[in-house]
């Protein structure tokens, strides 16, 4: 079976070998066959004697630092708040790995914050910047303006808050209360 550029293949299907291509991306090599280690389309790249396999759904979304991601605040402790991050921004792909995320207190803003709590509550759906990685735990930067709180819910009556005119000011419109927290740019009422 001869294959050609953008046929479909799946995990398994032969694609060639090893005398005639070298494997690439989404392929492996099979004691000298090449075959596809994914669902996708056929690449033939004839100059340089190589094919591959391009996904159709696209790959998981591996992080790297530098990427923006969204969250949810699990814990607030004296020094760090944890974040399950939920996924990159920008990107309807899922997360490779079940990414683990914190904020210490100095990477919250670029002013002085005396506690954590004026920042974020648990709950709150927050952006950051990935700063580092260390297997499935990430470090998040939230000193940019378009990092923070981008959704929060009243500590009273968990209605949605909305932002005030002061700075890193929320509050709620059905019973009022005001909150602190560092709030993004992109904050959605």
């Amino acid at each position: 079976m001869k294959v050609e550029s953008g046929d479909l293949v799946m995990p398994g299907d032969f694609l060639g070998i090893v005398e005639q291509y070298l494997p690439g991306e989404g392929t492996f090599d099979d004691n000298g066959t090449i075959k596809s280690s994914i669902f996708g389309n056929v690449n033939l790249d004839l100059v340089n004697r190589q094919v591959s396999v391009s996904p159709l759904t696209g790959s998981p979304i591996v992080l790297e630092k530098g990427d923006m991601v969204y969250g949810q605040i699990t814990d607030v402790r004296s020094q760090r708040a944890l974040i399950d991050v939920q996924g990159k921004s920008g990107e309807d792909r899922e997360l490779a790995l079940p990414y683990l995320g914190a904020i210490h207190i100095s990477q919250v803003k670029n002013d002085y914050l005396e506690r954590l709590t004026d920042a974020f509550r648990i709950g709150d759906i927050i952006e950051g910047k990935v700063s580092r990685i260390t297997g499935e735990n990430i470090d998040l930067n939230t000193e940019d303006d378009d990092c923070g709180v981008v959704k929060a819910m009243c500590t009273r009556c968990r209605q949605f808050l909305e932002p005030t005119s002061m700075k890193d000011e929320l509050i709620c419109p059905r019973c009022g209360k005001k909150e602190k927290r560092k709030i993004s740019s992109n904050y959605r009422i």
